[in-house]
């Protein structure tokens, strides 16, 4: 398997960055990954005690699809989040201060008031917390032939960051992914990512994540042509290193130790 590209997912809902390289950390998640959320009304998340949410309680793309019209960035040095639409940017505001804070939900009641059940407080996820869809979703990976394949089923482009995946790979046979589950993925710089989980997609997937058209059906076409609706796999990191576009994954078996969740 050959790393295609690599992307982080700094809000959850809102546009990937694409990446060159990063170091994994052992027992984390993918760094910069779902650092935020949009709460869409009272969540009941509590940061001092952080429990896994349902994704409806956030603005996402399965009920939210102009959200994929926005174009946005996170600057890790200053903790500004910048906002783009239509090539120009609209917001932005800092992550660390309330009146930041403010200007994030003050953008989002102006862009998408029809969609809010109440104020859009942005929410940061503690340590050791992410946003992730899964409690288990530490690192998400797509077969790029997998994608490839469902496109010639359906006889339409199907751009694979509709997946939402945090590495791409090639070189693999289409679907092989999900035979994987409880083996390990190495690279030569000592990373150890052990496959704990087939990811089960929901109608999210059927936005188009440049246009924001909800123009496909493809957890419907997943079952009608596989009798599930599974793209892409969750990985533990078991053992940190680097990973970067180009670098090869090699397969090992897990220590006996380590079950499947």
């Amino acid at each position: 398997m050959r790393i295609a590209s690599l992307y982080r997912y700094p809000v959850k809902g809102l546009s990937p960055e694409r990446l060159t390289s990063a170091r994994l950390e052992s027992d984390s998640y993918f760094p910069g990954d779902r650092l935020f959320a949009i709460e869409n009304g009272p969540s009941g998340f509590d940061p001092a005690e952080p429990v896994h949410q349902p994704k409806i309680r956030y603005l996402m793309l399965m009920r939210h699809q102009a959200l994929a019209t926005l174009r946005t960035r996170f600057e890790d040095d200053s903790g500004d989040l910048v906002i783009a639409r239509d090539g120009a940017e609209v917001l932005r505001a800092s992550t660390r201060t309330e009146q930041g804070r403010r200007s994030v939900s003050a953008f989002f009641e102006a862009f998408m008031p029809e969609a809010l059940r109440g104020e859009p407080r942005l929410l940061e996820a503690p340590d050791g917390y992410r946003f992730t869809d899964s409690r288990s979703g530490f690192v998400s990976l797509i077969n790029l032939a997998s994608v490839a394949d469902l496109e010639g089923r359906i006889g339409a482009a199907i751009d694979p960051l509709r997946f939402r995946g945090n590495i791409m790979v090639e070189g693999l046979a289409p679907w092989a992914e999900l035979d994987l589950v409880g083996r390990e993925l190495t690279t030569a710089s000592g990373l150890r990512l052990h496959v704990i989980k087939r990811i089960e997609r929901c109608a999210a997937t059927n936005v188009d994540p440049q246009t924001g058209a909800r123009d496909l059906q493809l957890p419907k076409a997943l079952m009608s042509a596989f009798g599930h609706v599974d793209c892409g796999i969750y990985c533990r990191i078991v053992a940190g290193g680097r990973l970067a576009e180009g670098e090869r994954f090699d397969l090992a078996e897990p220590p006996a130790s380590l079950g499947i969740s």
